[in-house]
């Protein structure tokens, strides 16, 4: 009788907590098939539920679990470009349209509805002290008008739903406002010396939104001085806002700090600021993922570091009528095509010997085809069929020494090298192969 009573009592416990959605209409239709909901976290991002797409209407059903803070709807891939962030508090529906040129439009959510309208507000707010400044304007009228209502726009929204996750959002975005008239080179001073004043890097909201990730990518890539003329100024600059970000967020868990540095690396790294980026990894990021075990992420970015473009190729080696042979005596060639490929991969023997016929073609263009395998019996018979290329074998596969020393996660991968055996192309395909090689 105890159990049932308990049972009972927790389905009504259930019942008062209460199921919500978050639905809407995206647009095109054609362009939207599904929608996964996430619950972003300090260190990522946790799977929620996820719901089917019809002629661009969904509706989907959050679990009772589901805690309050802010949620991520991919609705495409990469799931690091095509999402929707909202804020879900447990108490209420959320209903928006989505379009794919117009953006998000909120039609039911208190929450998020207010939040929206502050970006709004005070977005366009500070454009005109910005716009005030680069227009070189003097008026001190002007600039008390525009100043003014900077802060009674923030002022009118922190006293708005003090409770709320947005009103949390609000406080830590406050931003400098200057009491009086100053020039520019001050006034963006100031405000870099302002910037952490009002963001509580320990607050889990802010850590999970995705805001202080993004308060801080700003700070560390785009507080800089307008004096700045050279690109190793630009990379010291950088260098000195991250050390000031560390030193912000030194009291945070070592975990979220990791995932922070990894992002600052990720973006430096994309945008080919590679001497920030071994920066970041060499002061902090290297000793954060020892610190919490992550060696495979140590061996991913040395990894990806050792095979960037303009690096030299790590040095190969294999037997050939029982000589030793290296990539690094090989001097007779303007290009040099790294093949990684498998005589088991079914893609690999239709695609290689393609490109082996293709490449009969071009002269000056010396293969490396190494081969990661189990075993060289069948390795031997389809090399046999490439008689142009020079040929490696890498035993142990996906745990050879080639494999790890260049990253290997398919096959086949492909390298292009120039005469200097730099890294100078990573396509994609046989196809991007070629036809890099037509553009040389």
């Amino acid at each position: 009788m105890k159990k049932l009573q308990f049972l009972i009592l927790l389905f009504v416990v259930n019942i008062g907590l209460g199921q919500y959605s978050i639905s809407g209409n995206l647009t095109p239709a054609k362009d939207f098939k599904w929608l996964i909901a996430y619950e972003l976290t300090p260190t990522g991002q946790n799977y929620i539920a996820d719901t089917e797409v019809s002629e661009g209407y969904f509706n989907l059903k959050l679990p009772v679990t589901a805690q309050p803070g802010v949620y991520r709807l991919v609705y495409a891939i990469p799931q690091d470009k095509f999402y929707i962030d909202v804020i879900y508090t447990k108490n209420e529906d959320i209903e928006f349209n989505f379009n794919l040129e117009q953006g998000l439009n909120f039609i039911k959510s208190e929450e998020n509805l207010l939040y929206t309208k502050y970006l709004e507000e005070i977005g366009n707010a500070q454009d005109e002290l910005l716009n005030f400044y680069s227009a070189g304007k003097t008026s001190q009228s002007e600039f008390e008008e525009i100043t003014e209502n900077l802060k009674e726009i923030q002022e009118r929204y922190e006293l708005i739903a003090p409770e709320s996750i947005a009103h949390q959002l609000i406080i830590a975005n406050r931003t400098y406002v200057p009491d009086t008239r100053e020039s520019l080179e001050t006034f963006l001073q100031n405000k870099k010396s302002a910037y952490f004043e009002h963001l509580d890097v320990s607050n889990r909201i802010l850590q999970s939104s995705g805001f202080l990730r993004d308060k801080i990518t700003n700070y560390v890539f785009s507080a800089l001085s307008p004096k700045i003329s050279t690109p190793l100024e630009m990379e010291t600059a950088i260098k000195e806002n991250i050390g000031v970000v560390h030193q912000k967020i030194s009291g945070t868990s070592k975990i979220y700090q990791l995932a922070l540095f990894q992002g600052l690396w990720n973006l430096a790294h994309v945008n080919t600021l590679y001497t920030v980026a071994d920066f970041i990894y060499a002061s902090y990021l290297k000793g954060l993922a020892l610190d919490n075990d992550k060696q495979t992420l140590i061996d991913e970015i040395e990894g990806i570091s050792r095979l960037r473009l303009g690096n030299k190729s790590p040095e190969i080696t294999w037997e050939k009528n029982g000589n030793t042979y290296s990539l690094s005596d090989l001097n007779a060639a303007e290009n040099y095509v790294l093949i990684f490929w498998s005589s088991t991969c079914s893609h690999c023997l239709k695609e290689v010997p393609l490109l082996h016929k293709e490449l009969k073609n071009y002269p000056n263009v010396t293969v490396l085809a190494i081969g990661l395998e189990d075993d060289e019996i069948n390795w031997k018979k389809e090399a046999a069929n490439l008689p142009n290329f020079e040929h490696v074998l890498a035993l142990e596969k996906w745990e050879s020494d080639y494999a790890k020393l260049f990253a290997i996660d398919k096959t086949p991968t492909y390298f292009i090298l120039d005469s200097e055996k730099r890294f100078i192309s990573k396509p994609e395909s046989d196809k991007e192969l070629i036809e890099f090689l037509r553009s040389q």
